[in-house]
């Protein structure tokens, strides 16, 4: 499993950071390129008539502008080239995560279909808990299950659960959505702790340039920041 705040996350980062850039060195450059023409207009209409500006001196600053617009133009083009290598990484990135599943801050999955036979999720400690138990409650809030856990260390755990099944092979609840709450046990009291639910993902939506990119999962569309991991 990896975590989308390092890696896989740098890739979005980055382009965000280079469009920023690329804005910023754009506006630089229009700046720059406005106030030496200016100079050059202003030099002019105040030179003295009766002693013109030397005409060497005054190509040297032509060729100069060209220079500085020379190199501004490479900066851009610069800077294009590398929005889209980022642009065409995110996507190579988007696309790997085509079928397998990503771990989301929530609490609710859907349970007993073909597509979703079982629930995943996880949970992080930062410290370890004596007692965990989590609690299944079905769509319209009846408690159908409870997970004892035992003492849990610290660090990320993953759960996952399957509806039982009578001894035809049917299951003692209907498909559905089904709602999980992690408990932690301290000083005699239980208290919720934040989960993920994984999902599996159908396809990827990117945005401008890889920006905005959403992941469509069963469970529906959720923005790339909101992935908390990347699953098999």
């Amino acid at each position: 499993m990896s975590n989308v705040n390092g890696v896989n996350q740098n890739v979005f980062d980055q382009i965000n950071r280079a469009n920023q850039a690329s804005s910023t060195a754009k506006s630089q450059s229009q700046e720059d390129s406005d106030m030496f023409m200016r100079l050059m207009i202003a030099q002019l209409q105040n030179q003295d008539p009766t002693s013109p500006a030397d005409t060497t001196d005054f190509m040297q600053q032509i060729a100069t502008m060209s220079q500085v617009e020379s190199i501004n133009q490479l900066n851009t083009s610069v800077n294009e080239m590398s929005q889209s290598m980022l642009a065409s990484q995110a996507a190579l990135q988007a696309s790997s995560m085509v079928g397998r599943s990503v771990y989301i801050a929530g609490d609710t999955a859907e349970v007993g279909t073909a597509l979703n036979p079982y629930a995943k999720g996880s949970f992080n400690l930062s410290s370890s808990a004596s007692d965990m138990r989590i609690k299944v409650y079905n769509a319209s809030g009846t408690l159908v299950d409870t997970m004892q856990l035992g003492s849990v260390t610290p660090g990320e755990h993953e759960f996952a659960w399957q509806m039982d099944f009578d001894e035809d092979g049917n299951p003692l609840q209907p498909a559905g959505d089904y709602t999980f709450v992690v408990e932690r046990l301290d000083d005699g009291e239980y208290s919720a702790v934040n989960t993920n639910m994984s999902y599996r993902v159908n396809s990827v939506t990117l945005g401008e340039n890889g920006i905005g990119m959403q992941v469509n999962t069963t469970a529906g569309t959720f923005d790339v920041s909101e992935v908390k991991q990347i699953g098999a």
